[in-house]
């Protein structure tokens, strides 16, 4: 994919193509989500803040998908997180070219706020760390869906949220510096691969 003649909106569509596979990667090169990165870090350079504004998502939902990209990939003392690695950003960008992406993503915020109403009467936002858990706990398993036909959309959503939240975060700088990926490079000799920690 060249880059030159190629317009912001052009970039953005074949980003947000092909929600069928599932996890953006499985349908985009690396170099375009790359290139959403950029354009990322260009608008917020750029803006008086040094602030992203969200292209799909409004206020509340922005700060849910903060929340839940950062309860996804946490930064640890190795490396920074999904917020960090600018995941909510790539994934508000790329939603606000996609309406399946929006449906699927709009619409698991909504059922999410709706869910956590029913459970404990306040939105995910208002809900304790452990009420946050456990109703995180019940959609991250498909299983879960099996057993309780109501769960099925908030399955679903999350399921597509953390491939979009991995995908944001290991096409990021940080990400890759994550992976200690180096690329190819000859080596002399192969040290076989590094024992697990115990």
């Amino acid at each position: 994919m060249t880059m030159q003649g190629v317009t912001r909106r052009d970039v953005l569509r074949t980003l947000a193509v092909g929600t069928v596979g599932g996890s953006v990667l499985q349908v985009i090169p690396a170099k375009a989500a790359e290139y959403a990165h950029q354009m990322v870090h260009k608008e917020k350079a750029a803006a008086p803040a040094g602030k992203y504004t969200p292209k799909f998502f409004d206020a509340h939902q922005y700060e849910m998908l903060n929340s839940l990209c950062d309860t996804i990939i946490p930064k640890d003392e190795k490396s920074g997180g999904a917020i960090e690695a600018g995941a909510p950003e790539f994934i508000d960008l790329l939603t606000s070219e996609n309406e399946e992406y929006q449906l699927t993503l709009g619409g698991g915020l909504m059922w999410l706020d709706t869910h956590c109403v029913d459970q404990y009467e306040k939105t995910y936002l208002q809900c304790t760390p452990e009420q946050r858990k456990e109703v995180l706990d019940l959609i991250a398993y498909r299983k879960n869906a099996k057993k309780d036909h109501s769960l099925s959309q908030g399955v679903a959503f999350f399921a597509f949220l953390r491939d979009m939240t991995c995908d944001g975060f290991y096409t990021s700088k940080i990400g890759i510096e994550d992976l200690q990926y180096i690329g190819n490079t000859s080596r002399s000799e192969w040290p076989g691969c590094p024992e697990l920690p115990q």
